[in-house]
């Protein structure tokens, strides 16, 4: 592995009829073959109700995770704020802490549940307090007990897990001014990336936390024996994902034969190529050269990858090549 640390982020998806316990168990079997390969680290999801998704409780499956492994740094892509008390999230992670000295990460996030029912069922309150709640949720972990006399969040107290902010809406921004590391992704073209990235670094305020800025990169990489073989390994998420955008509903992951037997609207069309059009996929000499000019192009210090695929063995393929690239 190259200089720049690449990193997991797994949604615990399930294929086909498969058990959502068999799913999460696969996770974690998937924690341990990613420490394997010298992976930085690996983290885990928030998603509620999500029939073709099992990880809905990351602090837990970060748990079962870090006591599964031994060197390699757990944590959480990310926990949503907005569904959860600032107190209790300081506590989750003082406690995976106090477990697992120096391994823990807590990457957080705004996003309220899908629905409405979700997000009634989660008690999940407006995103406008958002800033409020990260500071709180900082102010337990540095014992300044937040807005509340008396409040300790044991054993948070001075622990100091790295603390990452997922940049959606003016995530980048609020990650600068309070001095967090960024977890970014080129969702809308590479152009607009480099203008948040930049905005971030040149708003950034150094902190105890952390002194100057860090970006991790958040995209979806596949890597084969051939070209045509990668963009396969992509197609039952682009395909769920397109399916979700037309039916209201996300589902478990299916072959990419099967998903290529399906008749595609024209909006299913699009939605695949769009999806396609924002990963990385290739032949290891390809998907070297692309990754190597986006990271020039960013700059960003670490790679988070998130691709997932009907066929495990092949996932495990193409994240082991990955692993042997070298990117400067």
């Amino acid at each position: 592995m190259g200089t720049v640390a690449l990193s997991v982020l797994d949604r615990s998806s399930i294929r086909g009829e498969q058990d959502r316990a068999a799913a999460i168990r696969d996770t974690v079997r998937f924690a341990r073959q990613a420490e394997s390969l010298g992976y930085q680290r690996f983290w885990v999801s928030e998603h509620h109700s999500v029939p073709g998704v099992a990880g809905s409780a990351p602090t837990v499956l970060a748990t079962a995770i870090a006591d599964a492994t031994e060197r390699i740094r757990v944590g959480t892509g990310g926990v949503m704020l907005p569904n959860h008390r600032p107190l209790v999230v300081a506590e989750q992670f003082g406690v995976l802490e106090a477990l697992h000295p120096g391994r823990i990460d807590l990457g957080i996030g705004r996003s309220l549940g899908f629905t409405g029912g979700v997000r009634a069922a989660l008690g999940a309150e407006a995103t406008t307090d958002f800033e409020p709640r990260v500071s709180e949720l900082l102010g337990y972990f540095d014992a300044t007990s937040g807005p509340y006399p008396g409040v300790h969040a044991f054993p948070a107290e001075c622990t100091h897990p790295p603390v990452f902010l997922l940049a959606t809406g003016a995530g980048a921004q609020l990650a600068a001014r309070l001095g967090l590391a960024l977890v970014i992704a080129p969702v809308r073209g590479t152009e607009q990336l480099l203008e948040r990235i930049a905005e971030y670094r040149a708003a950034f305020v150094p902190s105890a936390r952390l002194p100057a800025p860090y970006v991790l990169l958040s995209t979806s990489v596949a890597v084969a024996e051939t070209t045509e073989a990668a963009r396969r390994l992509l197609l039952p998420e682009a395909w769920a994902t397109a399916y979700s955008r037309t039916h209201g509903v996300f589902g478990p992951l299916e072959p990419a034969d099967a998903v290529l037997a399906h008749p595609w609207s024209a909006r299913q069309q699009a939605s695949i190529e769009e999806t396609l059009g924002q990963q990385i996929y290739g032949t290891p000499l390809e998907v070297g050269e692309r990754l190597r000019e986006l990271l020039a192009r960013t700059g960003a210090d670490e790679l988070l990858i998130t691709m997932s695929t009907f066929d495990r063995a092949e996932m495990l393929d193409s994240y082991t090549r990955l692993a042997e690239l070298h990117l400067p």
